[in-house]
């Protein structure tokens, strides 16, 4: 069965023609002048020609949810090669197509946004993200052979919604504050724990332009949620949460071990090892570069914005996020 190239997503929106281009927002036109300082080149800035790792691994062995496992022990070492790459090209999938959906989202907020200041950060973003899906793609096609593998559906379905929505608050509290988050806490993961240098280099590329998009999230929001109502209040935290469980949930990455050959029993020990792995706090990359950086960044900033409340917390606590003190 041959893969879907694209799919289509209805939106209708409101586009907004400024006629008064002067600073409005210094904060806003201080992020655009930093974009505009810092642009990079995927093509010409980064060494394509580095010589990968000598035994073909992408990233650290720890990073792969069965290491130190039963299973894994079981595993000959090319097949411990193999897995190591597959669960890199999956990752780096996720990230990629989230890449395109970031680029077609901040495409709308050029129109929705008012304010010179907005849309042209807004604009400057386009670009980035355009730019990390160029080098994503690249990434895969030439240091992994072009293993790829299918959008998982939460993200689809995360995608859907902000495609779709017409709010452009909406669209930066699931695409700035909580996928982005997400995405800098997964580069940051890979990039320390990079075996091709080449990864190591697209990976910290990358987060330094994901700096300023969660900037953007943070110095437009707090007077659109300080002036809500109480029903778009309620809306407001709603919409954070389901982007939360949308991003938080739904990314196991199934079909590299389907396509090592293990058993659905297999399987199912590989996601139990990785839901007990999880919960402990001696499992220090997970703990030190990942779990860390999505409380102390995503949670910490949603809070202070007033998205988090106690009205949420049981949604919030169901999928593992605790509200700061």
């Amino acid at each position: 069965m041959e893969r879907a190239k694209a799919w289509t997503i209805p939106a209708t929106l409101t586009t907004t023609f400024e006629l008064d281009y002067a600073v409005d927002a210094p904060d806003l036109r201080r992020l655009y002048e930093n974009a505009k300082r810092d642009q990079w080149n995927a093509s010409k800035d980064i060494a394509w020609s580095t010589p990968p790792a000598p035994d073909g691994r992408i990233i650290a062995d720890e990073l792969v949810d069965i290491y130190g496992s039963p299973l894994w022990d079981a595993l000959s070492e090319a097949d411990k090669v193999q897995l190591n790459r597959r669960i890199a090209a999956y990752r780096l999938g996720v990230l990629m197509y989230g890449e395109q959906g970031a680029m077609l989202a901040c495409s709308q907020m050029v129109d929705l946004v008012e304010g010179t200041d907005h849309k042209f950060f807004q604009a400057t973003q386009v670009m980035d993200e355009a730019r990390h899906n160029e080098v994503l793609k690249r990434y895969i096609a030439e240091r992994l052979d072009d293993l790829s593998y299918p959008m998982p559906r939460n993200e689809v379905e995360l995608f859907e919604s902000i495609l779709g929505e017409t709010r452009w608050y909406l669209k930066t509290i699931a695409l700035q504050l909580v996928a982005e988050t997400f995405a800098v806490s997964l580069f940051k993961l890979m990039a320390e724990s990079a075996r091709d240098p080449v990864l190591g280099e697209v990976c910290r590329r990358i987060l330094g332009d994901e700096s300023r998009h969660m900037g953007f999230g943070m110095l437009s929001l707090p007077d659109v949620v300080k002036n809500a109502t109480p029903q778009e209040r309620t809306e407001l935290e709603d919409y954070t949460c389901y982007a939360l469980e949308k991003t938080l949930t739904g990314f196991f990455p199934l079909e590299p071990y389907r396509d090592l050959g293990f058993t659905k029993a297999q399987i199912d020990e590989v996601r139990r090892y990785r839901r007990e792995t999880a919960a402990r706090n001696d499992y220090a990359p997970f703990r030190k570069y990942f779990k860390r950086e999505m409380h102390g960044s995503m949670v910490t900033n949603l809070a202070r914005l007033g998205l988090l409340t106690d009205r949420v917390r049981p949604r919030l606590e169901a999928i593992g996020v605790k509200l700061p003190a």
